[in-house]
C-alpha cells in the first residue's frame, strides 16, 4: 500500500507527530506550507469567512496514494484550513483517508470532526485519532495560551505516534 502523510503545523507539533508517524509506516510525508503568515486572526477570518488559504506543494502530489493520512490542528473546533486545498483534490480523486491531530484542547473535545471531514471530502475517515494537549498538562484546566504554547517532548512524540499508528494500522487492516 503506497500511503501518503500530509501534515500542516502552526506550531510545529503536528509535523513532529507526522514525521514520526509516516516513518513508522514507511510512507512518503509531504509537509502543507503557506504563502502567507499565519496568526490567532488570520485562523478565525478564514474559518469565518470559508476561505482557502494558498499553499504548497502543489495538491497534485497525493497522486498514486493509495490511502492519505492527513496530520493537523483543529482551530476553535474546525480542521485547519490549509488541508482544503488538498481534501478538494481527494474529494475529486478520492482514495481512503485518516485525520489524526494534537490539538491544544482547551476548548473541550471536537465531537463534529468527522461530521466536518465527511462533508469536505465526500466521504468518511477510515481513522480519526483526536488527541489534546490538555491530555498532556498537568493543569486541570488549561488555557487557549497553555495549550498553544506547549511543544512536544521527545517523549511525547513516541507516546502519540503509537498511540495514532496503532489505531491506523487497525483501520487499514479493516479497509
Amino acid at each position: 500500500m503506497n500511503t501518503i502523510v500530509v501534515s500542516y503545523s502552526l506550531s510545529g507539533n503536528n509535523d513532529a507527530l507526522a514525521g514520526s508517524i509516516a516513518k513508522a509506516l514507511g510512507a512518503e510525508h509531504i509537509r502543507i506550507r503557506e504563502q502567507k503568515n499565519r496568526n490567532t486572526g488570520t485562523i478565525a477570518v478564514d474559518l469565518l469567512l470559508g476561505r482557502t488559504p494558498r499553499v504548497s506543494p502543489d495538491a497534485d502530489r497525493l497522486a498514486g496514494g493509495d490511502m492519505v493520512v492527513f496530520v493537523g490542528p483543529v482551530w476553535m473546533k474546525c480542521v485547519a484550513t490549509p488541508f482544503r486545498v488538498f481534501f478538494k483534490r481527494l474529494r475529486e480523486h478520492p482514495v481512503p483517508y485518516a485525520y489524526v491531530s494534537i490539538s491544544g484542547g482547551a476548548l473541550g473535545p471536537n465531537p463534529n470532526l468527522a461530521k466536518e471531514l465527511t462533508k469536505r471530502l465526500g466521504m468518511a475517515p477510515v481513522s480519526l485519532v483526536d488527541m489534546h494537549i490538555a491530555d498532556l498538562l498537568p493543569i486541570e484546566k488549561p488555557s487557549m495560551k497553555d495549550t498553544g504554547d506547549y511543544r512536544l517532548t521527545p517523549e511525547d512524540n513516541v507516546k502519540l505516534t503509537d498511540l495514532a499508528v496503532r489505531e491506523l494500522q487497525s483501520a487499514m487492516a479493516t479497509k
